[in-house]
């Protein structure tokens, strides 16, 4: 599992998604993972507040690091975003996905993002489809 776990962490540092956010894989095990992010002022919306998208970004690269951690290739089916409040400018953003439930074609995440202080920023619960194949950039030793 460490090769996975390592090969996941080179692939979100090369991914252009995660660069163009600064998306940082801290931590990763088998159905969990820890992605960091600022809120920087080029993800503020029209009212100067968090973007949902932004937001989403940090959520869903958590869920992609924490879904595809068993080596298997696995697609998102179903999302669901509650947003709680909106993030200081500037603050560092932490999301933790954590697998649920888990069968053999698909799997049930919990999302959080906090800010440093541990303020809850939004909440999600996310459904996977496990495509059944091994992650295409994983080599067997």
């Amino acid at each position: 599992m460490t090769d996975i776990f390592e090969t996941l962490k080179e692939k979100i540092k090369e991914e252009p998604f995660a660069r163009k956010f600064n998306l940082q894989l801290k931590a990763i095990e088998t159905g969990y993972a820890k992605i960091e992010m600022v809120f920087s002022r080029d993800m503020e919306n029209i009212f100067g507040l968090a973007h949902g998208g932004a937001i989403y970004a940090l959520i869903d690269e958590a869920f992609q690091a924490a879904s595809n951690s068993h080596g298997i290739m696995s697609v998102a089916l179903n999302v669901n975003v509650t947003y709680h409040r909106a993030p200081e400018q500037g603050c560092r953003l932490i999301a933790e996905a954590k697998e649920t439930a888990s069968t053999r074609r698909t799997a049930a995440y919990s999302i959080t993002v906090k800010d440093v202080k541990g303020e809850l920023i939004a909440s999600c619960q996310a459904l996977v489809y496990r495509t059944g194949k091994p992650l295409p950039f994983i080599t067997e030793g």
